[in-house]
Formats: C-alpha cells, sequence, structure tokens
C-alpha cells in the first residue's frame, strides 16, 4: 500500500498530482545547485564596476579639479573597499547568503549615488575624505556579492572549485564590458551617467561547466567584436541598444543549461523514490554511516578544538580545515599574502591608471575607452583560463596552482614595462596584458586559499586572501604612480612657466609621467614573483597527493546513488543550502 502511494506520488498520479509535480520541479529548480550557479552568473556580471573606475576617473578629477596623487588616493580607497571583504565573510558564517547579498545592494546604491550627485554637481564639492568614504562604501558591495554568490558555489562544487572560481571570477572580470555596452544603451557617450547606472545594478558537472563556458566564451566574443566596431566606426543609440540587447541573451543563455540539468536530476530522484524498498535500505546503511561518522568527528573536533587560542600555532595539515587565526599566523599564508600584496598590487595599479596613461601618451578619448573594454575581456580570459586549465593540469598532471601564479606574475612584468617606455600603440598589447593578468591571479589565489587552509572558514579566509592587493594598491599607486606623475606635470608646468591656478586638475604629458614608476612597479612585482616561488617549494608534496579525496568519500556517504552515474567523475556533494 505505502509503495504504491509512493508511486502515484513519484509518478504524478492525476491532474491534481501533476500539478503538484510541476510545482514541486519548480522548487527543486530554484532551491537546487546549478540554478544557484546561474544566478551567481548573473550577479558576478554585475558586480566589476571597481574595475571600470578609468573610464569616469576622468570626470572625477576634472569635475572636483583633483591631482593624480588625490586621484589615486581615491582609486586606493576604492581598492580597499573592494578587496576587504572581511566582515562580509563574518557574517556569512552565520546568516543566509541572501542577507549578505542584500547588505551589498544597500551598500553599492549608498555609495555611488552620492559619487554621482558630487561628481554632476548636486551636491557641493564634498571634502577629500567624504569622496573616499563613498567609494570605498560603494566599491565594498563586490565583496559581499563574491561572498553570497562565488564562496557558496565554491562549497557546493569543492572538487570543481578552480572551474568554478574561473567562471564566476570571469564574469566579473567581464562585466566592465557588460556594464559599458549597457551605459552607452541608455546614455549614449556621457560618462558620468555611468556611475549612475553602476548605482542601479546589482550528473557530470564538468561537462556542465563547459557548457556554461562556451556561452561565456560567446559572450566575450561578441563584445570584443562590438568593442573593435564602435573603435572604428560610429554607433547610433539604435546600434547600441541592439548590441546591448544581444548582450542580455547571452546573459540569460545559461537558464537553459541549467534547466536542462535539472529535469535530469529530478527525473533521477523520481525514479529513486519509485524503488522504495531498495532505497530504505539505503537509508538503514547510510544512517548507520553517518552515525559513525558524525562521533568519530566529534570525538576528533573535541581533541583539536579546545580553544580557538590554544591552537593558534598547532594547525592541521594541509588540506585539513585551519580555523580563521591559524590561517592567518600560517607562513604559507603570509607568503600568499606578500605575493598578492605586490603581484595584483602591481596590475592594479595599471589598470587604475589606464585612463590617464591614454590620456599622457596622446591617445585619443574613444582609444581610452577601447583600453576599458579590453582589460574587462581579457581580465574574464585570464579568470576562466586560470581556472580551467589550472584544474586540468592539476588533475592530470599534479601541476601545483602556486607555480601557475608564479609564470603569471612573471607575465605581467612585461605588460609594465610596455607602459614604462611608451612604445608606439603597446598600449593595445599592455591592456590585454595586464587585464589578463589581473584575472588569471585571482581564481588562483582563491583555490589555493580553499585546497591548503579547507573549506570550513572559507567565507572569511576568500576575504582575508583579497585583502592584500588595495595594500600593495597604495604603495604602487598613491606612494608611487601618483607622486610621480605629479612631480613631473609640476616639472612640466614650470618649464613653461605656468603657474596652476587654483581649482585647475594637475596634468602630465609625454611617456615620463610613468616611466619610473612602473620600472618600480616591474621590480616589485619580480619580488612577488620570488616569493609566490617559495611557495611552490612548500607545497610541492601537497600537491602531488591526491587533495580532494576526503571529499569524494564525503560525497559517497551523503549520496550513494550518485557514485553509480557513468560520468566517470567523482560524486560531489549536492546541498543547495551551504
Amino acid at each position: 500500500m505505502a509503495v504504491n502511494e509512493q508511486s502515484q506520488r513519484a509518478g504524478g498520479g492525476g491532474g491534481a498530482g501533476g500539478c503538484k509535480s510541476m510545482a514541486n520541479f519548480g522548487i527543486h529548480l530554484l532551491t537546487g545547485r546549478w540554478f544557484m550557479v546561474f544566478a551567481a552568473n548573473l550577479i558576478m556580471s554585475m558586480a566589476g564596476a571597481t574595475y571600470m573606475f578609468g573610464l569616469y576617473s576622468g570626470d572625477i578629477k576634472s569635475s572636483l579639479a583633483y591631482d593624480q596623487t588625490t586621484l589615486n588616493l581615491l582609486s586606493f580607497f576604492k581598492d580597499l573597499g573592494g578587496n576587504v571583504g572581511i566582515i562580509s565573510g563574518l557574517i556569512n558564517e552565520i546568516t543566509p547568503p541572501w542577507v549578505v547579498l542584500a547588505m551589498g545592494s544597500i551598500m553599492n546604491f549608498s555609495g555611488y549615488f552620492m559619487i554621482w550627485m558630487a561628481v554632476t554637481g548636486r551636491i557641493s564639492k564634498p571634502p577629500v575624505w567624504q569622496m573616499c568614504l563613498y567609494i570605498c562604501l560603494g566599491a565594498n558591495s563586490q565583496t559581499y556579492a563574491n561572498t553570497g554568490a562565488l564562496v557558496t558555489c565554491v562549497k557546493n562544487f569543492p572538487e570543481s572549485r578552480g572551474v568554478v572560481l574561473g567562471i564566476l571570477k570571469g564574469f566579473v572580470g567581464l562585466s566592465g564590458a557588460i556594464i559599458t555596452q549597457l551605459y552607452h544603451a541608455f546614455y549614449g557617450n556621457d560618462s558620468k551617467s555611468l556611475i549612475l547606472l553602476i548605482v542601479v545594478r546589482q550528473t557530470n558537472e564538468l561537462k556542465i561547466f563547459y557548457n556554461l563556458l562556451y556561452l561565456s566564451l560567446g559572450l566575450a566574443s561578441f563584445l570584443m567584436i562590438v568593442i573593435i566596431l564602435q573603435n572604428r566606426i560610429s554607433f547610433s543609440r539604435i546600434a547600441y541598444s541592439g548590441s546591448a540587447s544581444i548582450v542580455l541573451v547571452f546573459l540569460f543563455c545559461p537558464l537553459l543549461v541549467v534547466i536542462k540539468e535539472e529535469v535530469a536530476l529530478w527525473k533521477k530522484k523520481r525514479q529513486i523514490l519509485s524503488q522504495l524498498n531498495s532505497r530504505q535500505e539505503i537509508e538503514v546503511e547510510l544512517s548507520t554511516t553517518s552515525t559513525t561518522i558524525s562521533i568519530d568527528q566529534k570525538i576528533q573536533e573535541e581533541k583539536r578544538e579546545d580553544s580557538c587560542f590554544s591552537n593558534i600555532f598547532s594547525p592541521p595539515e594541509r588540506g585539513e580545515d585551519y580555523t580563521i587565526l591559524q590561517a592567518i599566523c600560517s607562513i604559507d599564508m603570509i607568503i600568499l599574502f606578500i605575493a598578492t600584496t605586490f603581484g595584483i598590487g602591481g596590475t592594479l595599479t595599471a589598470i587604475d591608471n589606464l585612463g590617464q596613461i591614454g590620456k599622457s601618451l596622446g591617445y585619443p578619448n574613444k582609444s581610452i575607452s577601447t583600453f576599458i573594454s579590453l582589460v574587462s575581456i581579457w581580465n574574464y580570459l585570464g579568470r576562466v583560463t586560470s581556472g580551467f586549465v589550472s584544474e586540468t593540469l592539476l588533475s592530470k598532471y599534479k601541476f601545483p596552482r602556486p607555480l601557475l601564479l608564479t609564470l603569471v606574475l612573471l607575465l605581467s612584468c612585461a605588460g609594465h614595462l610596455l607602459i614604462a617606455f611608451g612604445v608606439p600603440n603597446s598600449l593595445y598589447v599592455s591592456s590585454v596584458i595586464m587585464g589578463f593578468c589581473f584575472g588569471a591571479q585571482w581564481p588562483l589565489i582563491f583555490a589555493i586559499i580553499s585546497e591548503l587552509f579547507g573549506l570550513k572558514y572559507y567565507s572569511t579566509l576568500y576575504n582575508l586572501g583579497g585583502g592584500a592587493s588595495p595594500l600593495g594598491a597604495y604603495m604602487l599607486n598613491v606612494r608611487v604612480a601618483g607622486y610621480l606623475y605629479d612631480k613631473e606635470a609640476m616639472k612640466q608646468l614650470t618649464a613653461k612657466g605656468i603657474t596652476r591656478k587654483i581649482g585647475e586638475d594637475l596634468s602630465c604629458d609625454g611617456v615620463k609621467c610613468y616611466k619610473m614608476a612602473f620600472i618600480i612597479i616591474t621590480a616589485a612585482t619580480l619580488f612577488g614573483c620570488l616569493i609566490s616561488f617559495i611557495l611552490v617549494f612548500r607545497t610541492k608534496k601537497f600537491y602531488k597527493g591526491d587533495i580532494y579525496k576526503k571529499f569524494r568519500e564525503e560525497a559517497k556517504v551523503v549520496d550513494p546513488e550518485m557514485t553509480t552515474a557513468g560520468d566517470g567523475n567523482s560524486s560531489r556533494p549536492t546541498s543547495s543550502s551551504t
């Protein structure tokens, strides 16, 4: 009797049963981990406003009469807000992801709306410290988006973390080009209105991730073609609207992939429910196994976690779950922090100053807009490439991610040198190198953190890893690039016999404006490369082992049926509530 009733429920059983089944599938779809990946893609595609600073920084500088040092100070606070997300991480440890995402939306509106009011003259000119506060607040919303969406996805796909980080961080990088196309469609070439647009934004799993990758590559290719055309011919408002519409179609295409996968999972779930007797046997075995494991885990935790301070300097093996304090005090984390400070700090300086670099070298405004979009697209390509390639190299050849990070840092030096010596038309190439290297570093850093220190406190450790780049940006952007730019600008004014007027921005022309700064940045990046190489030697043995073994074992306990799937891939946790 019970079996027949269960079969009827699984099969739909008439019109009312069919409606109930559809409703259940709707809930299954919306709470499934694949739909969460799609939602995270949309969130990430609008979460990279901090990388577009070069597009509207000129308006801030001219409308508020800032010199380059002041503008770079503003840029530093943007980077500080965009990368220091410890608070969002701690909040995410104790609340559902939607709480973090909602808080981020409020912060985004509050910060960028006040910047737009100041730039357009709707309020009196704020003191510099207030502008720094506004942009730090607005940019900090990006960490809430990352924490609420990206961290949750990584926990749901622990054995594909490199791929997950690559795709989602890739959409963050691509968001600059996406938002640029949308703002052209809405506002034409009014770059001040871009700030207002930022205000209102906000089975075989590897095979499925590749399908999502192909769609995102299609979007990136389309954006690249559109950027080239926009640089050669004048687009009308209708043309901008058409290109923006195609961008939106590409953004929602992954929903079809998600629905297809969730339908397959739903059918499998119904088949399992129809085999109630065998399922009951599995549940009895599962209950016994889970109880044994939970008791063992509790004993181990009681042995290991007497106090959060007593075991700071007695961390577990690499790959196990570190506490937050154990990770902070780890030599591996300190090495990674230093490498990130100089590596990402250098590329971030180049990206933030791209508009001013182009202007000082005599590039037209249309070319400067092209540089920003090129950085955005290659930022995306760097992220997805490092995510997928590092995952493939790790699984097939045990190629350590820290070594790939070292190679990326080395490549970025070429971009810095091209800027330093101002080779004619080389800024196009430099934009590509800077965008690619900047993007490629992030998935590698965040994957390394998750692999070395575990996923238990990943929400906090993820944001801790990003906190190094603002420190590097302050040293290299404000204290080096901004200072040397203003020094050369004042020298040029003195040579011309011109006295700078009060309320007038300070501009510099020629290769010398950034030459010495980027020679220093190149040296700093090489130092970061050397430090990163130390981590390669320290973790060499760890990466030669099976670092994902425990996740496969946990997955077998959670759902033994998943181990029979004929995809040749290990099973993964399927909980969408992580």
